[in-house]
C-alpha cells in the first residue's frame, strides 16, 4: 500500500452499510472483542481498517414465526459484547451522537434489521425497536414479508402492502433509514413514492454488469439518486460477476453506479460475514481505495464513496 493510499484511507470517513457479523459471531460462540479468523469482522480489525461507521444487521428471515425474539436475542448478545468492548464502540442513535462519536474517533455502530417481519406487523413494536436503538430496517429479504414482496417473489408483480406504506411513514417520522436491498422492483418504486426521506440499498450492485435478481437496473439506480439515496456496492461474488468475480470487476460496478447515479449516491455495503467474500476481510478495504485512485478518481470523490455519501443520508434521517 502506497503512502498516498494509506493517507487517503485514514483521512476518509469510512462507512460500511451492511454486515451480518452479529449472527455470525453468536452462532460460532466467539467474541467480537478479539480477532477471530473464522469471521471477516471484529472490533480490532474494524479499527485496523479505519472503519468509522458500521451497520450491524440482524437478518430474521430464517426465524419462522419468531422474528422478533430472534432479533432481540441477537441484539442482547451484541449488547454484552459492547460492554466488554468498553467506551470506544458506540451505538449511535441521533445526529448528535453520530457527530460526537466520529469526532472522538470512536467506532460508531448503526443497529440494523434485515427483513421488517421483525416488527411482527405492529407499528408499536417498531417504536420499541427504535427505543432499543435500531436505526435502519430492510423492508424484505428475498421472500415476501408483511411489508412487501422480495426479489424472490417478483413473479407476482407485488409491491408494498398497506402495512408497508404505514411502516415507511412511521420509519420516516421516527428517524429510521428505509433499506430497499432485497425488495421486488415494484416494491422498490412504491417505496420511493411513499418515503419522504432518502432511502438506501445497503448492499447491491448493477444489473447492467451482472444480471442477478439482487442487483439494480439503471432506472432503479437513477431513481434511488433522485430520492437522495445511496447504493452500497457489495462484495458478494455472484452479484459482481457470474463467471469471474474480481476486485477489478467490483470496481467496474462502482464506475457504472457513479456514471448512472452520480458521485454523491454511491457507497460501500460489504455484506461481510453474510456472503461478501470477494475481499478476505475488513482489513482489505484499502484495496478499494487503491483501486479507485488507480482509476483516476479524485481524492474528494474517493472519500464520498468510502463514506461521506452514507453520512449525508444518516444526518438527513436520524433524529436529533
Amino acid at each position: 500500500m502506497s503512502s498516498r493510499v494509506k493517507r487517503i484511507h485514514e483521512e476518509a470517513v469510512l462507512v460500511d452499510a451492511h454486515n451480518d457479523t452479529i449472527v455470525a459471531h453468536k452462532q460460532l460462540g466467539i467474541s467480537l472483542t478479539s480477532r477471530a479468523d473464522e469471521t471477516q469482522i471484529d472490533f480490532p480489525r474494524l479499527r485496523e481498517a479505519c472503519v468509522d461507521v458500521s451497520f450491524f444487521a440482524v437478518d430474521v428471515t430464517t426465524a419462522f414465526k419468531s422474528h422478533l425474539t430472534y432479533a432481540l436475542d441477537a441484539f442482547g448478545f451484541f449488547e454484552k459484547e459492547l460492554e466488554q468492548a468498553g467506551e470506544d464502540v458506540v451505538i449511535v442513535t441521533t445526529k448528535e451522537s453520530l457527530v460526537e462519536t466520529m469526532r472522538d474517533e470512536k467506532l460508531a455502530i448503526i443497529l440494523a434489521i434485515e427483513n421488517s417481519d421483525a416488527v411482527e406487523g405492529s407499528l408499536n413494536v417498531l417504536r420499541m425497536l427504535f427505543k432499543l436503538g435500531v436505526r435502519s430496517i430492510g423492508l424484505t429479504h428475498n421472500p415476501r414479508s408483511l411489508a412487501a414482496d422480495g426479489v424472490g417473489e417478483s413473479r407476482t408483480g407485488g409491491g408494498l402492502t398497506t402495512f408497508g406504506v404505514q411502516l415507511i411513514e412511521e420509519m420516516n417520522r421516527l428517524g429510521i433509514i428505509v433499506d430497499l436491498a432485497h425488495i421486488s422492483e415494484k416494491g422498490f418504486w412504491d417505496a420511493l413514492e411513499v418515503s419522504k426521506k432518502p432511502v438506501i440499498v445497503s448492499h447491491g450492485n448493477c444489473k447492467a454488469l451482472c444480471d442477478h435478481r439482487r442487483n439494480l437496473t439503471d432506472d432503479q439506480i437513477r431513481g434511488l439518486a433522485s430520492k437522495g439515496g445511496v447504493i452500497g456496492i457489495t462484495f458478494v461474488p455472484r452479484f459482481v460477476d457470474e463467471k469471474k468475480p474480481s476486485l477489478n470487476r467490483l470496481l467496474d460496478h462502482i464506475d457504472h453506479a457513479v456514471e448512472i447515479a452520480g458521485i454523491n449516491h454511491v457507497g460501500l455495503g460489504s455484506d461481510f460475514d453474510g456472503g461478501g467474500t470477494l475481499l478476505k476481510d475488513v482489513t482489505e478495504l484499502p484495496r478499494i481505495t487503491e483501486g479507485l485512485l488507480e482509476r483516476g478518481y479524485e481524492e474528494n470523490e474517493i472519500k464520498k464513496i468510502l463514506g461521506e455519501n452514507f453520512i449525508r443520508v444518516l444526518l438527513e434521517t436520524l433524529p436529533r
